[in-house]
């Protein structure tokens, strides 16, 4: 049989192919042995040598915990935790201490203090320390100031100025326990720090849509507490990649930082009883004025941080407010509202607390004026409406609305002499004629025009009615037996008055059904998600 051309060609390329597989096999299983000798070399040369760890950090230039080494160091018996100074003073800490007793028990841990931007005084740290500038500069590339480029380790440990390390086995000790809690949801394990005044575990619960922070004690345990936030001095372990993984992983004050975002995403962390650790200076601060300084820069830390947040108000612990909107002398938290719909709505919020408040505060205020110059007045349109469904102010409005009959106006100085302009009570509330209509406006100061609107009505063969009308689809003509007799409704923390069926006067006005279908003042632009749970 004889082979044609074709076939031989065909017949060396298989062959060729073949050898090539060959080869090339033999290469991989020569190179896969080099590397474990190389790997078995390494092994022995990672047997506990003194000074190893430093070692480590020099060859790993200027990433922490040899991070130029890659994965290579924490295989070895490198360290697997950067302790992290965040909390301290420019004018006075003690960092430089704290750097020194770590040091001096574990030479070979990464140390970090952090600051937003440069120290002044400059800080003085040991040499195997390091600062960290949280503030870009033009002139550097990112890793410079990225907190998450300079910690390489598993851990981070969060310790606050002015303690002390008294002996390793303290960090071992916070290591084992959060590895034993197996990724559950205790993500933070926290240790004391011997203070004046012991470390608190709490509750926190924050409503974004409310814009609220609320916190509560909670029980301690025998083996220790586990909860959503700390109050108190204590040293905090995470896992590095959980706390960059939190949008402000390094914000000020840290702990308020810290655990508004970790109580978010459902985390808890584990206070132990033990090892707590020393507090080698306190005080931190060595005169009265010092201290003044760091309370005054804590409290602008906290509005900054609240705001950035979009926290408005926050409950503390033993039943303190702390206010962080608008109030008589700030603008209202949101601008000109366009299609009934205000810009909060649009981010999935509800009308802000400090809003609510100011609300709260008007309407009282407006309407002990009303009973007590005999004017008669009614609660209209969505504040009915709120009153009906929640007995306060609906949580996502913007102003309240008030009937009031249009003979009664005499009564009221305040109202008689608003034929223009407006007047500016003692009380700092500003009443004026509104210029979008004929009715008037209660406002709650000059600078926060958050209000209250006065609808005139008067009767015209039985039936309520006025001059001008707005393009809202409640404001319609009524039967006046409505208000005959008009019936005391709870509303806003106050007693007030509604029409005497206050759900047939808002079906009548906003259709059937409406009491039980909560909905958003213009839902072609904003619906409401109903299946979310409706604040009171």
């Amino acid at each position: 049989m004889r082979i044609s051309f074709c076939q031989a060609l065909l017949t060396g390329a298989i062959i060729l192919n073949l050898l090539i597989l060959y080869y090339v096999s033999r290469a991989q299983q020569q190179m896969m042995e080099k590397r474990r000798e190389q790997s078995n070399g390494l092994k022995k040369a990672s047997l506990p040598v003194a000074g190893l760890g430093a070692i480590g950090n020099l060859v790993g230039g200027s990433m922490v915990g040899g991070a130029k080494m890659g994965g290579l160091e924490g295989n070895m018996r490198g360290p697997r935790v950067t302790i992290l100074v965040r909390e301290f003073e420019d004018f006075e800490n003690y960092v430089g201490d704290v750097a020194r007793s770590f040091l001096r028990q574990r030479p070979e841990l990464p140390f970090l203090a952090v600051a937003e931007s440069p120290p002044y005084p400059p800080l003085a740290l040991p040499e195997a320390a390091r600062l960290l500038v949280l503030s870009p500069s033009p002139d550097q590339p990112p890793q410079t100031h990225r907190p998450e480029f300079n910690v390489q380790t598993e851990f981070a440990l969060l310790v606050p100025d002015g303690m002390e390390l008294d002996h390793g086995r303290q960090i071992e000790r916070l290591i084992r326990e959060l590895e034993g809690e197996g990724g559950g949801p205790v993500r933070l394990v926290a240790a004391p720090v011997l203070t004046r005044s012991a470390v608190q575990c709490l509750h926190l619960r924050v409503n974004l849509r409310e814009w609220t922070a609320t916190y509560t004690p909670a029980a301690s345990g025998s083996s220790g507490s586990v909860c959503t936030a700390l109050q108190g001095d204590a040293v905090i372990l995470i896992r590095t990649e959980d706390l960059f993984n939190l949008s402000v992983p390094l914000g000020r004050p840290l702990i308020s930082s810290l655990f508004v975002q970790t109580s978010l995403r459902g985390w808890k962390v584990k206070l132990l009883e033990g090892p707590s650790f020393s507090a080698s200076h306190r005080p931190l601060f060595s005169s009265a004025h010092n201290q003044w300084k760091a309370d005054s820069r804590l409290k602008d830390a906290t509005n900054h941080l609240m705001r950035s947040f979009g926290l408005k108000h926050v409950v503390l612990a033993d039943g303190r407010h702390q206010w962080f909107g608008c109030s008589k002398e700030t603008p209202r938290c949101f601008g000109t509202v366009r299609d009934d719909t205000p810009e909060y709505l649009y981010i999935e919020r509800w009308t802000p607390p400090c809003c609510l408040r100011a609300l709260r505060e008007t309407t009282k205020y407006v309407i002990n004026i009303l009973e007590s110059s005999g004017v008669r007045y009614w609660l209209e349109g969505g504040s009915l409406l709120g009153a009906a469904r929640h007995q306060d102010i609906i949580p996502w409005d913007y102003d309240v609305d008030l009937g009031i009959y249009l003979e009664d106006v005499p009564n009221c100085d305040y109202l008689k002499s608003l034929d223009s302009g407006s007047l500016v009570d003692a009380n700092g509330y500003v009443w004026e004629r509104a210029v979008e209509g004929d009715f008037y406006r209660v406002q709650y100061s000059e600078a926060n025009h958050l209000h209250v609107d006065l609808w005139p009505f008067y009767s015209r063969n039985g039936v309520m009615t006025r001059d001008t009308w707005t393009e809202h689809k409640q404001d319609v003509e009524f039967p006046e037996h409505f208000l005959q007799p008009l019936v005391p409704m709870q509303f806003a923390g106050i007693t007030a008055y509604g029409p005497n069926n206050h759900r047939a006067f808002l079906e009548l006005k906003f259709g059937e059904g409406v009491i039980e279908n909560p909905q958003y003042p213009n839902p072609a632009k904003k619906r409401l998600d109903r299946s979310r749970t409706l604040g009171s």
